[in-house]
C-alpha cells in the first residue's frame, strides 16, 4: 500500500514526498484510516515504528478540513509526551508533515524560560505538544485554554506512569472537553494504563505493532563479564574498533554518566553526555551533535532509552545493566531502527547477575558471553563465569544476528508462536 491509497490531503502528501515517505509503515496502515474517521485508538507500539506520523497525519488533515469554521489559529490538538526531547521531536515532525498546511505548532516543556513559549502561545496555535508539568503550569497561569481541544494524544503513556505523571495526566484530562477524539499509545500495558485507557477511550480501535516483550531479530546481543572498576577500560578498548560508527552508552545514574564522560575526554573522538541534570540547551546540543554524527559517542541515562528517533546508531552499550528487562529492550531499540541491523553489548559485573538473570528470563534466551579481549590494568577480583557459549576475542558482527535467530533456536520459536 502507498500513502496515496490512504486518502491523505494533497498538501500533506506533498510534504511526505519531500521526506521520501513512499510506503506507509504497518502502524500507519492500521492507524490512519480509523483515525481519519474520528475513532478513538489504543495503540501498543515501540518507538521507531512510525507512530508519530500515524497520529499526526490525521491530526493535520482534521485541522485543514475544519479550517473554514474559524479564521485564526485555535488550539484544537494536544499531544502529551513524557520528556522534553520527545516533545521537541514530535513538534519538529508535525511541522515537517504540515509545512504546506500553514498549521501553527508550539512545544512547551520545563527546564527553559517560559517567556518565548508564552509569546508563541499568544500568537495563536493549532497544535500544542507538551510535557505534563509545564502544561499545567501554563494552564494554571491562564496562558493555555484547553476548552476547544478535540484531538488528544497521550504518547509513551507507560513512561509517564514510571515518571510519576499519572496524577498530572488526570488533572489535564479533567480540563479537556468531554467530546473529543483520544489516542493513547504505550509500549507496555500495566494495569494502571489499562485502567486509564478504559476511563479515557470510547470504543477504541486497538492497534498493536512491535512488542517490548521480545527483542528485534535484526539486533545482535552479546555480553562481557567484567567488574565495575574495569568497565571504562574495556569500553575504551572496544571503541578502538572503527566498525563502531555511532555508539550510545547507557549508565544507570547521572554521576556515572559524568564520570565516564571524563574518562573518555582524551580519546580521539568526540563524546556527548545527556541526563536530567543537564540544561535544556546542553541536552539539545548533545543530541544535535550525536544525530549529525559530529560526535561518535553519547553517554546517557535512561532519558534516552525511549522515544528518541536517532538513525544509524550502530551500537548500544549497556555500561550498567538496566534494572528491569523492559528498560533493556527499550535501550536495545535505539539501534536496528528502520530495518537496519544493530548490535547491543552489555557489561555485567558480579553484583549485576540478578539483573541479567531477569533479563534473560524475560526475553527467553541466554545472551552470548564473549571473552574479555584485554588484560586489565586493575586485576579482576571476581573470576569470570565460564560459558559453553563463550566467543572468541573477535568483536561481534552484525552478520551473527541472523545466526542467533535460526529456526532451531528457542528464541525463534518464542518469537513465532
Amino acid at each position: 500500500m502507498q500513502f496515496s491509497q490512504l486518502k491523505i490531503n494533497d498538501l500533506i502528501s506533498r510534504a511526505l514526498a519531500d521526506l521520501n515517505y513512499d510506503l506507509p509503515t504497518p502502524i500507519q496502515v492500521q492507524a490512519i484510516p480509523p483515525l481519519l474517521k474520528g475513532l478513538d485508538m489504543l495503540g501498543t507500539a515501540q518507538t521507531g515504528t512510525g507512530k508519530t506520523a500515524a497520529y499526526s497525519i490525521p491530526l493535520l488533515q482534521k485541522i485543514i478540513t475544519n479550517r473554514s469554521t474559524y479564521q485564526s489559529p485555535i488550539l484544537t490538538s494536544l499531544i502529551i509526551a513524557p520528556t522534553r526531547e520527545l516533545a521537541a521531536q514530535i513538534s519538529a515532525s508535525i511541522k515537517e508533515y504540515g509545512k504546506y498546511c500553514k498549521v501553527k505548532v508550539c512545544v512547551v516543556f520545563g527546564g527553559v524560560s517560559k517567556g518565548p513559549q508564552i509569546n508563541n502561545l499568544k500568537n495563536g496555535i493549532d497544535v500544542l505538544v507538551a510535557t505534563p508539568g509545564r502544561l499545567l503550569d501554563l494552564v494554571d497561569s491562564h496562558f493555555i485554554d484547553l476548552s476547544r481541544v478535540n484531538y488528544f494524544v497521550l504518547d509513551e503513556a507507560d513512561q509517564m506512569l514510571d515518571m510519576g505523571f499519572l496524577r498530572d495526566i488526570k488533572r489535564i484530562i479533567s480540563k479537556l472537553p468531554k467530546v473529543r477524539q483520544t489516542m493513547l499509545f504505550s509500549a507496555t500495558m500495566p494495569k494502571e494504563i489499562v485502567s486509564l485507557a478504559e476511563s479515557l477511550l470510547h470504543q477504541p480501535v486497538r492497534v498493536s505493532i512491535g512488542s517490548v516483550e521480545t527483542p528485534l531479530r535484526a539486533i545482535s546481543q552479546s555480553l562481557y563479564r567484567v567488574e565495575k572498576k574495569n568497565k571504562a577500560e574495556l569500553l575504551i578498548h572496544l571503541l578502538k574498533d572503527e566498525k563502531i560508527s555511532s555508539a550510545l552508552v547507557f549508565t544507570r545514574t547521572k554521576n556515572a554518566a559524568n564520570r565516564l564522560t571524563k574518562k573518555l575526554l582524551n580519546q580521539p573522538y568526540k563524546t556527548e553526555v545527556i541526563h536530567g541534570n543537564k540544561s535544556q540547551n546542553a541536552r539539545t546540543n548533545a543530541l544535535k551533535n550525536f544525530k549529525n554524527h559530529s560526535s561518535r559517542v553519547m553517554i546517557a541515562t535512561d532519558i534516552a532509552a525511549r522515544g528518541l528517533d536517532i538513525s544509524q546508531i550502530s551500537h548500544v552499550f549497556n555500561y550498567d545493566m538496566p534494572e528491569t528487562p523492559e528498560v533493556y529492550l527499550h535501550r536495545m531499540g535505539r539501534t536496528g531502527r528502520a530495518g537496519e541491523d544493530g548490535i547491543t553489548i552489555s557489561f555485567c559485573a558480579h553484583e549485576e547477575l540478578s539483573l541479567l538473570k531477569d533479563i534473560q528470563k524475560h526475553i527467553g534466551m541466554e545472551i552470548p558471553v564473549i571473552r574479555v579481549p584485554i588484560t586489565f590494568s586493575i586485576e579482576e577480583t571476581t573470576s569470570e563465569i565460564s560459558s559453553t557459549k563463550e566467543k572468541t576475542d573477535s568483536f561481534p558482527s552484525k552478520a551473527n544476528a541472523k545466526k542467533r535467530t535460526s529456526h532451531n533456536s528457542p528464541y525463534y520459536h518464542k518469537r513465532n508462536k
